[in-house]
């Protein structure tokens, strides 16, 4: 889908952040494997991994809350309004997947994920967030921030842009939350137009096939 992933990996909490790439291309279907290493870590078919391997800690992975952080003062009313349903629904789809993953959706207090609904235009810089992770970054339709030490996540946050079309936003706020656990990578090939990963679409708005699996690999039930 045409947003923007960013990786920040931190050995230390003070190390500087880093792009990474942000699709992989390939040429059909692949297998099961070689999906779940392009969306999670950007490995080509038969290539190496391109990220590391991230995850929520365990301790955390079944008290995710996300929530919306803030809203700018111009924003499109009628677009919060789809983008709050959209978190709902997106939670839903996830904590349905088979996924070892809980997330809830919280009001007030300390947010795992929080979102963001930024006055920034497409292709602009977002500024106001607070998140050191998006302030100053580009934004297309939207941006999911990981910082990371080690193998685990440390934090997440999301924006969304005052641009985003009415008919976008269910597939682009589930793909925001899926890439929040861990696989930032999308996948470019008209075999996966359907996929929430595509590089090139923003309709699919479930969890399905290789998707669910990916992030049932990467979340595995005991």
């Amino acid at each position: 889908m045409r947003v923007l992933s960013f990786l920040c990996l931190c050995l230390l909490l003070l190390a500087p952040r880093l792009d990474a790439q942000e699709f992989v291309e390939v040429p059909d279907l692949v297998s099961d494997e070689e999906f779940y290493r392009v969306v999670a870590c950007a490995a080509p078919p038969g290539g190496d991994c391109a990220k590391p391997v991230i995850r929520w800690p365990e301790e955390r992975r079944l008290h995710l809350r996300v929530g919306i952080a803030d809203i700018a003062a111009s924003f499109p009313g009628y677009k919060f309004d789809l983008i709050d349903r959209a978190i709902d629904d997106a939670i839903a789809e996830i904590n349905a997947s088979g996924a070892a993953l809980f997330l809830s959706r919280a009001y007030e207090g300390r947010l795992d994920i929080p979102v963001y609904l930024v006055d920034t235009p497409q292709g602009g810089t977002i500024l106001g967030t607070s998140v050191a992770e998006l302030d100053g970054a580009e934004i297309a339709i939207a941006r999911v921030a990981l910082r990371s030490r080690g193998g685990e996540i440390v934090s997440a946050a999301i924006a969304i842009s005052q641009d985003i079309r009415r008919r976008e936003i269910a597939s682009v706020v589930l793909e925001e939350l899926v890439q929040a656990m861990g696989l930032p990578t999308d996948i470019a090939s008209p075999a996966y137009e359907r996929s929430i990963f595509s590089e090139t679409g923003n309709s699919t708005v479930w969890l399905r096939g290789q998707d669910a699996a990916a992030l049932r690999r990467h979340y595995p039930r005991s």
